[in-house]
């Protein structure tokens, strides 16, 4: 019979990956309490970074369709759950590890898509949502309608279109008119970070 603590791990870890825009996995090997603590606070409100049992997180990722993310559930492993600006974090995540070199990002998801951790530092290059979302709208004088799908856009799509503009040249990805279909379902707007229970569980290797 399934240990209902362990069927309730299970849930709240699938329900953090379903509730956020992007996850980041890490290795906090070495890393004191205190450093966690200054991770969480540069991590700002709309983010959870959570240490979790690697065998229970195996199953949320299978149950969320990140199977991809199975490999890298190996040694200590705490994740950070983005549910609000995903460039933003990925520079805490990035700056921390550069001071703290003990942090090491293995991975994650942006927009339903695997991130390796070169992609995930490329991604803190870039500047916030709206300020790129401000430079498309304006360099492409586009009307409401192309400025509403603009703002539903994956940010793995917004950070190509941008690229393409600086260039003086439409994206691969993109019609003449630079119109973007709106994806099925929107980045879901920031709540209130979500309760820190499953960091305190010791992690599996």
């Amino acid at each position: 019979m399934p240990n209902p603590d362990k069927v309730g791990a299970v849930a709240e870890i699938t329900s953090r990956f379903n509730r956020s825009s992007a996850v980041v996995l890490t290795d906090y090997r070495g890393l004191t309490v205190a450093q966690l603590k200054e991770l969480r606070t540069s991590l700002g409100t709309s983010s959870t970074y959570a240490v979790v049992k690697n065998t229970l997180t195996k199953r949320a990722v299978s149950a969320v369709g990140y199977d991809d993310l199975a490999p890298l559930l190996i040694g200590p492993t705490a994740i950070a759950f983005i549910e609000g600006e995903p460039v933003e974090a990925a520079k805490a995540l990035r700056n921390f590890s550069r001071t703290n070199p003990l942090l090491i990002i293995k991975g994650g998801v942006l927009d339903g898509k695997m991130l390796s951790t070169e992609e995930i530092n490329s991604l803190a290059d870039l500047e916030s949502r709206e300020v790129l979302l401000g430079r498309l709208a304006g360099g492409m004088k586009a009307s409401l309608t192309k400025a509403a799908a603009l703002f539903q856009a994956p940010l793995s799509q917004v950070a190509r279109l941008a690229a393409a503009l600086a260039e003086k040249k439409p994206p691969a990805d993109a019609p003449a008119e630079a119109t973007i279909e709106a994806p099925a379902a929107d980045i879901p707007p920031t709540p209130e970070a979500a309760d820190d229970s499953v960091a305190a569980e010791t992690t599996e290797s």
